[in-house]
């Protein structure tokens, strides 16, 4: 059964679908995100086509979609981190 989609939730998979594609092409969370992206963007194309989708595809979708954000987010350096901030400092120095 088709029900109303919530307009935040198609605004979500909206945002999400851009963060989907800045994600670092080193990251192996990039290279899983990538067929996500395609099946995100083609959702939203029958949403705006007014083409029948379920509101529980949609939440599967970004339930998915934000499980890879938190792991890609997870590979970030953290610049606080003692280690990050020598070895950057090292790498600005290695440049003058």
């Amino acid at each position: 059964m088709i029900s109303q989609l919530d307009p935040k939730q198609v605004g979500l998979l909206r945002m999400i679908t851009a963060r989907l594609e800045r994600l670092s092409v080193d990251s192996i969370w990039a290279r899983r995100a990538s067929g996500l992206r395609r099946s995100l963007v083609k959702t939203l194309e029958r949403v705006d086509n007014n083409e029948p989708e379920t509101a529980d595809h949609l939440q599967q979708l970004i339930e998915h979609s934000m499980e890879i954000l938190k792991n890609a987010a997870r590979e970030l350096p953290d610049p606080d981190n003692p280690y990050y901030k020598e070895k950057h400092e090292l790498k600005s120095n290695l440049h003058e």
